[in-house]
């Protein structure tokens, strides 16, 4: 029999049943009481501070393009590059990353034959500049650049820098596709990113994942500054761009190319550590945009300390470009640059950026702590002008055991060495350890300058005053390149 009050009672029911399941405060009542499943789905809403999902498609369609692909052949076998961190043992599984992959191995007695590499890298300007891992293209005979439209081009190695295992080098092209530097200081542990490589020459590969960590303290207590990641990276995708989740190239991806029963790491190349490559290039190309002329590096906690600085902040001049606008105010080795315009100064590379981004004839202001004391200068960005003669700071009586308390055992440039180097002052580097080594501080490095003080000889180290404890700032060339490094007196 049909009973319309029933039916009506049924429905009031549901009806209040479905409510109650759809508020949270009621949910777990509603479902004790026995109530009926809801009718429609759960509305779930984000939370405002959720971060906006990641669309790698959109980032692989937009700076895919700006990923090629590099060959390099070398009619014999190179040796690899020397180590950037001696304190790397032979066991380290770290250590692996600085020898150089070869794609073909010589059997004894059979004559010698064309040895090739291959791997990735990325377009950072519409100009032609690539940068890529230095394993790829360093001491070869012939780069060839291939993009995803399958043109191919012959590439000038420009820069390499063996310490980061970083190059750069140009094609001949105009209007080409670039990616966007991002800020390598800024990414955590945790955070998602990916990386596109060029393996096969006409098409790119893509994997993500996330950074397994930021940094590695070695043995010596130095710093490994690579950033270590899970995501999957093989030898021909090495040197392609790591990006972040707001598509900027935050990292150089590298295989750990692994020994014996190893698995292979997987390691990324901090894009800050680029800025002194790209430093070394403003100087060097010719091009409408500003620049200073000089060659710039990050500011560390043990720099900061020997520099006078409250905090790890600034632009560190390595060198000045003789005849560049640097050179005409007067610009030294060991000044540091905290203000450039109304921008501050946090990072070398944004002294670059800062710079260039100022056309030829533009009338600024930068400030800079010399000394230990801070100084203001007029700039005009491309003025040209005599370089200024640099003089040694007052020196003053010390301990005559200055080289032992940094562990460094050095000789005056003989003449064939200042010919090869193109130095006119300066010390060999022949042997070194405890604080020297711990520095990172190599033998066949040349030491130009203690605490800002030009060395000439063996004497002047003597006169230097430095309390123990205390870090002095290194002034160090190697294979052409300039940088300060921190080391702490005995």
């Amino acid at each position: 029999m049909f009973n319309p009050t029933l039916v009506r009672t049924v429905f009031r029911v549901a009806v209040v049943a479905a409510c109650l399941v759809g508020y949270p405060g009621l949910k777990s009542t509603a479902m004790a009481a026995g109530a009926a499943p809801p009718l429609a789905k759960e509305r779930r809403v984000a939370p405002a501070n959720a971060a906006a999902p990641l669309d790698f498609p959109a980032l692989v369609e937009r700076y895919g393009p700006a990923v090629v692909n590099i060959s390099s052949v070398s009619a014999t076998a190179q040796p690899a590059p020397a180590p950037a961190f001696a304190a790397l043992g032979p066991d380290d599984p770290l250590a692996s990353f600085f020898k150089r992959p070869l794609q073909a191995q010589e059997s004894q007695g059979s004559p010698p034959s064309a040895i090739s590499g291959v791997g990735s890298g990325f377009i950072i300007s519409a100009d032609g500049l690539i940068l890529t891992t230095a394993h790829v293209v360093d001491q070869v005979d012939e780069v060839t650049v291939t993009l995803i439209d399958r043109r191919e081009f012959k590439a000038r190695v420009l820069l390499v820098d063996a310490q980061s295992d970083v190059a750069v080098i140009q094609i001949d092209a105009a209007k080409l596709p670039t990616v966007k530097l991002g800020d390598s200081s800024r990414v955590r542990a945790g955070e998602p990113v990916l990386t596109i490589g060029s393996p096969d020459r006409f098409q790119n590969t893509v994997t993500a994942g996330i950074v397994s960590a930021t940094s590695r303290t070695l043995p010596d207590g130095s710093n490994f500054p690579f950033f270590q990641t899970d995501v999957s990276v093989n030898p021909d995708n090495s040197g392609g761009p790591l990006f972040n989740r707001a598509g900027e190239v935050v990292g150089i991806a590298v295989q750990v190319y692994p020994d014996q029963d190893r698995s292979g790491l997987t390691f990324a190349i901090p894009i800050n550590l680029t800025a002194k490559l790209r430093s070394q290039l403003q100087t060097q190309r010719k091009t409408p945009s500003g620049g200073l002329g000089v060659e710039v590096q990050d500011v560390g906690a043990g720099l900061a300390g020997a520099f006078g600085l409250q905090r790890p902040a600034g632009a560190l001049v390595n060198a000045v470009e003789p005849g560049t606008t640097a050179a005409a105010i007067g610009i030294k080795p060991g000044d540091v640059i905290v203000q450039f315009g109304d921008k501050p100064i946090e990072r070398s590379a944004e002294l670059l950026d800062a710079a260039a981004a100022l056309p030829p004839g533009t009338k600024t202001t930068l400030r800079l702590i010399r000394n230990r004391r801070p100084m203001t200068m007029a700039v005009m960005i491309g003025a040209a002008g005599e370089s200024p003669s640099v003089r040694p700071n007052d020196a003053r009586q010390n301990d005559v055991s200055l080289t032992e308390r940094l562990g460094l055992v050095m000789h005056p440039l003989s003449e064939g060495e200042r010919r090869a180097s193109g130095l006119g002052v300066g010390l060999m580097v022949d042997e070194v350890r405890g604080p020297a080594a711990a520095a990172g501080i190599q033998p066949g490095d040349v030491v130009l300058s203690l605490n800002g003080t030009l060395l000439e000889s063996q004497e002047q180290v003597a006169t230097l005053e430095v309390k123990a404890g205390k870090p002095i700032a290194v002034l160090i060339q190697r294979n052409n390149a300039r940088r300060f490094v921190s080391v702490e007196t005995r």
